[in-house]
């Protein structure tokens, strides 16, 4: 085990330098993926200096989402004390289904939810866990609002038409959880929203009536706190309203912005959250955490325990419900994915995840200066946003972030909203500064001057 361990520090090594050196990897081809690097798998095995230098090889023709170059996903960078934590999960190797197998770790996972809870608005006995994902979150949400609209369903399935409310700028999990959990796609009610991708309350309630009218169920309302494109914040006061008088259950998807209420600045973005029934963050966005670390909380702990739970007597053999996570989780084993936002929060407090959150949205707002400041660029996004959409030079967004990427420029994608297709830059990566920012525009600005601009005059 020493042995594979140094050789892991040799090859972590290999991997910082390349962030540095060649902070976007040059890409492979998929025509020419498996005979460039040397994938197969065979008879015999391999000794390990010839397993160092394939490994590295790897390493060098992977993206790197911790380098100063990378804006392309809803994450990026690495926070040291979270990675520590992460690979020390990795060697305990602990499953969170029973305290028996977990132990102290069952203690960090419900520290973890408790204060997520806490800084959420929720009361004491609220409750949570942890899923492999922000769709899964969503679909955990989905099931409890399913599951207290009808008690039976768990036994009888489903027999008539129940209706989801989500809207048209929300994530596509929202419609794919629909199809796996057996309302059904047709079943999805797209909500109209305003220029900056905010849900209409309006359109909302005028929906649901129709709904019931037609003498369906609605159930489930799901709110966003920052869309996946413009980073936009759906306003929650009014939706809970709506709910409310429909008593539908209104869960958060927080996923990627949620970490706002970290950030007393920046909090007011998600007010009226705790009137939410449910909510989910994934800590390995705004809070930097390595991938994956996707919490959902709930007021209603006996709803998730309703949901979720399932007599098991060959596991739970030992200790009380509260200490044996199984009950509450949509999976039996699981990975200890709490331990490295412990490790990071607990090393450098609340206050730390704070300014982390407010960074974010200070690097964003020197971009929209920088957009703002030189007449080549058209901005497409909005103040209280880390996503930052623009066009330069009337050049197809498609066209110039697929020829950053191909010439190991940047690592940036597109989005698209209202028709209009644009650069989307995500300012979430922990490793950057003002300066990166700014890097990435002489970057685009050059590459664009010496290249594309040729391209079409020739």
């Amino acid at each position: 085990m020493q042995q594979d361990i140094d050789l892991f520090n040799e090859l972590s090594h290999i991997l910082l330098e390349e962030e540095k050196n060649n902070p976007v990897a040059k890409p492979i081809p998929t025509t020419e993926l498996f005979n460039a690097l040397d994938l197969d798998l065979n008879t015999d095995g391999i000794l390990d200096d010839e397993l160092k230098a394939n490994l590295a090889s790897i390493i060098k023709s992977t993206p790197k989402t911790a380098s100063k170059s990378f804006f392309n996903q809803l994450f990026g960078g690495r926070m040291g004390k979270a990675t520590l934590g992460d690979l020390l999960s990795v060697m305990l190797n602990n499953s969170m289904y029973t305290y028996k197998v977990a132990g102290p770790q069952v203690g960090i996972e419900k520290i973890v939810l408790k204060n997520i809870a806490k800084l959420a608005g929720y009361p004491k006995d609220s409750d949570g866990t942890l899923a492999p994902g922000g769709s899964m979150t969503n679909m955990m949400a989905m099931l409890m609002a399913r599951d207290l609209k009808n008690t039976n369903i768990r036994a009888n399935g489903i027999s008539e038409k129940m209706i989801v409310y989500t809207s048209e700028a929300s994530h596509y999990s929202i419609a794919k959880n629909a199809a796996l959990t057996g309302i059904g796609r047709d079943q999805v009610r797209k909500i109209k929203t305003n220029s900056k991708g905010e849900m209409s309350p309006e359109h909302l309630n005028q929906t649901i009536v129709e709904d019931i009218n037609n003498g369906h169920i609605p159930f489930f309302v799901n709110a966003t706190a920052g869309t996946t494109v413009l980073g936009a914040f759906d306003d929650i006061t009014a939706i809970s309203k709506v709910c409310k008088a429909h008593q539908l259950w209104l869960h958060v998807d927080g996923a990627y912005c949620g970490g706002v209420i970290f950030s007393k600045q920046y909090k007011h973005l998600v007010n009226g959250l705790e009137l939410s029934d449910s909510f989910s963050v994934n800590a390995h966005k705004m809070l930097g955490t390595p991938l994956g670390c996707s919490i959902i909380i709930t007021k209603h702990k006996a709803q998730l325990h309703h949901s979720f739970s399932n007599e098991a007597d060959y596991l739970y053999q030992t200790d009380g419900d509260d200490f044996n996570l199984g009950k509450t989780s949509i999976q039996c084993g699981r990975r200890n994915d709490a331990l490295k936002l412990w490790t990071l929060w607990k090393s450098i407090g609340t206050s730390g995840l704070e300014k982390m959150v407010n960074h974010q949205f200070e690097l964003a707002q020197t971009a929209r200066d920088y957009i703002n400041n030189n007449s080549d660029y058209t901005l497409y996004s909005f103040e209280d946003s880390i996503s930052v959409c623009f066009n330069y030079k009337g050049i197809p967004a498609n066209e110039l972030c697929t020829a950053l990427y191909e010439d190991s420029q940047l690592m940036v994608g597109f989005g698209k909203f209202n028709d209009q297709e644009f650069v989307r830059m995500v300012t979430l990566n922990t490793v950057l500064d003002h300066n990166d920012i700014v890097a990435f525009f002489k970057t685009l600005e050059t590459y664009v001057s010496n290249h594309m601009l040729k391209t079409a005059s020739s």
